[in-house]
């Protein structure tokens, strides 16, 4: 695998445009040179540490994720969340454009930086950031996690390890999300003067609430999609 690069350029409706290259290393799947110089003080781990937080501030000064999205918030500070902006998102495969508000597109990217900035709780995200789907909706967030999951157990299983089918893994994951959102929400909190960079994580923490709930419910929803193989 070579290294993958996604493109965001965001179009406000007063003319202006901010643009995001995102490199991500096929080794690790993680980004590279994504944290701005310097860095502001609510990025330190210990500020607003995450309670399930792995990570010691002797060895990490810096909170990964805080670190690799204080841009993102930085250039956004003065954009409110209701507001009309044109999303334009271009890999080498395919571009993607979606007029929407500005906590809508800025949710999207901020997904994908959190699953790649090194936070060991959402590093398991790795994959669906790999084959990124830009503005995915709730039904289509679910489908992805789900067949990452369930993908993970095959490697597994083939592994002779045991394998989860029952989800009960993924629902953790997701937990251990909830909990990391909440401290991020807190860091945003006391790091911006607008609302668009909060509301995205919250959109993001809707997903994370939502889906170990709604599991068994959505995909018996979705079974129809799958008669043939039944």
């Amino acid at each position: 695998m070579e290294t993958k690069v996604v493109r965001y350029c965001f179009k406000m409706q007063d003319g202006s445009r901010e643009d995001f290259r995102l490199e991500l290393n096929a080794s690790t799947l993680e980004l590279e040179g994504n944290i701005p110089d310097p860095l502001p003080q609510w990025t330190r781990l210990d500020f607003h540490q995450c309670p399930n937080c792995p990570l010691d501030v002797s060895t990490h000064p810096h909170c990964p994720l805080a670190a690799n999205i204080a841009g993102i918030v930085q250039r956004f500070d003065g954009l409110i969340s209701h507001d009309k902006i044109r999303v334009d998102v271009t890999t080498e495969e395919r571009r993607i454009t979606q007029h929407t508000t500005a906590q809508i597109g800025i949710s999207s990217i901020m997904g994908l930086v959190i699953a790649t900035c090194g936070c060991p709780r959402t590093a398991f995200f790795k994959p669906m950031a790999w084959f990124h789907l830009p503005m995915a909706s709730e039904e289509e967030t679910i489908f992805r996690a789900t067949s990452m999951y369930l993908l993970a157990q095959y490697y597994l299983k083939k592994e002779g390890r045991p394998a989860d089918f029952e989800f009960e893994g993924l629902s953790r994951i997701y937990h251990n999300i909830q909990i990391v959102n909440i401290a991020v929400s807190k860091r945003l909190r006391e790091a911006t003067r607008t609302d668009s960079s909060l509301n995205a994580i919250v959109i993001l923490d809707s997903y994370a609430q939502t889906l170990p709930l709604v599991i068994e419910e959505s995909l018996e929803e979705i079974r129809p999609l799958f008669s043939t193989f039944l």
